[in-house]
């Protein structure tokens, strides 16, 4: 009871956006920690495709998975969708152990999977009544809902265009309002801009934007370093299925990076050895190939200092650092 009470509360302080409230009104949350998972496993045939990993998600929040392709990213989310089993360890969602409650989880869900399984035959409209009849939902009710959606995402004058002729932008908009039908208290969304144009990449970004601010609880996995800095309240850098390192985007870099990071290249023979006497003013430092990073919060005192070392360098540059930087000191290698 008291959980219940802490959560209609906080939600009475959210101010729902008016264009989208009518939308999102599907009750309260009965719980504050939506997804827990504890030496979680997945095991396919001998190969650990997620190693024994603990995190956990909060109501309201949007909750991201970043790492490279095959990091365990995908695997983890299609398990907290019950869509495949557990190996080891614990996994609830929603309160429900997926072991024993799938259904009960299921229906509580809305799923934005990386591949598009639209039905390319069907229109925009009857895409989504096809969609709501799996729920149950009455005809009149999910028609109303259908409207609310296709205003929310754009795309009422496509409404009775058959799938195959919209653009790869409308159709991820189209996934995710599908994934909206049924109301879910939780949306998960897959690598959910991967293969769009730029333009057609931020206007989904809009969209997961007000879903959160509506109350919406997001989980996403992307290898996109802006779009989890952009979105994510929280998220786990993940590489070859174990987390690395969980925290706030901005956590993460100044735990690891600092603010600020110095590239130099190429780097001459003797050249690490010779900043050795103005190591006071960078964190840490790493040569990947013939490129040497310093990670710094004092990117001017650095860079007037290494001027003073006589050491000549093609590439030089002063950036601030990002998320990339993070992955890079914790795997020696990047994203991609």
């Amino acid at each position: 009871m008291l959980v219940l009470a802490a959560t209609k509360a906080y939600n009475k302080q959210k101010v729902l956006n008016p264009a989208i409230a009518g939308v999102f009104l599907w009750g309260h949350l009965a719980v504050t920690e939506v997804i827990r998972a504890r030496g979680l496993v997945k095991n396919y045939n001998g190969f650990m495709a997620v190693k024994g990993i603990d995190f956990s998600v909060q109501a309201g929040e949007c909750f991201g998975f970043l790492g490279p392709n095959g990091a365990g990213k995908t695997t983890t989310i299609k398990m907290v969708h019950c869509f495949t089993p557990i190996s080891g360890g614990s996994l609830e969602v929603l309160g429900f152990d997926v072991t024993s409650h799938s259904r009960q989880i299921k229906a509580r869900l809305g799923v934005v999977p990386q591949e598009d399984n639209l039905d390319p035959e069907l229109t925009v409209q009857e895409n989504l009544l096809l969609y709501a009849s799996y729920f149950d939902i009455p005809r009149r009710v999910a028609a109303q809902r259908v409207q609310e959606l296709l205003a929310f995402a754009g795309l009422e004058t496509k409404a009775q265009v058959e799938v195959e002729h919209l653009s790869g932008g409308m159709k991820r908009r189209l996934a995710i309002i599908r994934a909206l039908v049924n109301r879910p208290q939780l949306l998960i969304l897959d690598e959910p801009t991967t293969g769009l144009d730029p333009e057609a990449r931020h206007l989904i970004w809009e969209k997961m934007r007000q879903l959160k601010e509506s109350g919406v609880t997001l989980l996403l996995t992307t290898h996109y370093l802006e779009e989890a800095a952009q979105l994510c309240d929280r998220l786990v850098i993940m590489d070859q299925g174990h987390i690395l390192e969980t925290g706030t985007p901005r956590e993460l870099v100044e735990r690891h990076v600092g603010r600020e990071v110095l590239e130099l290249a190429p780097l001459p023979e003797g050249g690490k050895e010779e900043l050795a006497g103005i190591n006071g003013e960078f964190l840490a430092s790493q040569v990947i190939g013939q490129t040497l990073y310093l990670y710094t919060n004092r990117g001017r005192q650095l860079w007037r200092a290494l001027q003073k070392c006589g050491l000549d360098f093609t590439h030089q540059v002063l950036r601030p650092a990002t998320l990339e930087d993070v992955f890079l000191k914790l795997t020696g290698r990047g994203l991609d």
